[in-house]
């Protein structure tokens, strides 16, 4: 009898590059020419940068290095489009990636399809090199980052236009949240960070390690919207008591009031989404609150915030 096959190392990581590299095009389908540049704070980028950036990822550290004979589509895109790896070497300023302009929106997606195009030449090779699987695969999982960041980013670059942008239209929410449970944990000796055998992982995953818990309980469900606006209607956002020192300096400096993109000016309240404005759910997960708010609600609940452990 012979022996079955084995399927390569890399069976599939071509196609898994595709539908990834695809899928960043799809999330800018419904944007204009004017919303691929924009960038309301240093913190967000524009669209346009994300597509480019994430294309340099794979130009700069696989296919300059592997691919025999790759040529650059324009050397200055290192400069331009690295982002913190100071090891690669200087990078734009992040606070004016809104003033690149250039290269526009067709160019960059020539220079994504060349990259593409070489991307999938390397990869469908009789041999490739396990270093070149393991930098596909972050890359990857880097590109899935910022297909993340880069909705995040354009909410809140499109938050400051009083126009309310619609990015896609979607139907009102029928989420009804279940009854709040607790699970009861016994706690002791257990380990946390990623298990180097148990597939891909970020560095800042490891060391694995061991951990002591005392015995905890978790709720069954994140808190909701409903449950926060009680928080803000028993003054939540005036009692320094349930504020970090830091937390109550940031509430201070910033006026807030309630979460991001809450507006509690009106009869009812409301929050800007990616599907326009509308009035606040109830039995929806409260988001966008940052650690001094999410801590402050906990400590007004009695509870509070799990450890990573």
């Amino acid at each position: 009898m012979s022996q079955p096959e084995t399927q390569p190392r890399h069976a599939g990581l071509a196609r898994r590059l595709a539908d990834t590299r695809a899928f960043s095009e799809t999330l800018c389908e419904p944007l204009t020419a004017e919303d691929m540049g924009l960038q309301a704070c240093p913190e967000v980028s524009p669209p346009r940068w994300h597509l480019a950036h994430t294309t340099w990822f794979f130009e700069t550290f696989i296919l300059k290095p592997f691919a025999p004979g790759y040529k650059p589509s324009d050397e200055r895109f290192e400069y331009l489009f690295n982002s913190y790896y100071n090891g690669v070497g200087e990078q734009y300023p992040r606070p004016q990636r809104h003033l690149l302009s250039r290269p526009g929106n067709e160019a960059v997606r020539a220079w994504r399809a060349s990259v593409d195009e070489a991307m999938q030449a390397l990869l469908n090779r009789p041999e490739v090199a396990d270093e070149v699987i393991d930098l596909v695969a972050l890359g990857i999982e880097h590109e899935q980052q910022h297909q993340e960041l880069l909705v995040t980013d354009l909410k809140f670059s499109f938050s400051h236009n009083p126009l309310a942008p619609v990015y896609r239209p979607r139907h009102d929410s029928d989420a009804q949240a279940p009854p709040l449970r607790w699970h009861e944990y016994p706690g002791g000796l257990t380990e946390i960070g990623a298990d180097p055998a148990a597939g891909f992982y970020f560095d800042n995953e490891t060391p694995r390690h061991r951990q002591w818990l005392e015995p905890f309980a978790l709720a069954s469900r994140p808190a909701t919207c409903g449950e926060y606006l009680a928080f803000i209607e028993d003054g939540g956002y005036q009692r320094p008591e349930l504020w970090l020192s830091d937390g109550w300096a940031w509430l201070q400096e910033q006026g807030a009031q309630a979460p991001l993109y809450w507006d509690l000016d009106g009869d009812t309240p409301a929050y800007y989404t990616l599907a326009g404005r509308r009035p606040v759910n109830p039995q929806e997960t409260v988001a966008h609150l940052n650690y001094y708010e999410a801590d402050a609600f906990a400590r007004w609940s009695g509870k509070r915030l799990p450890t990573e452990a």
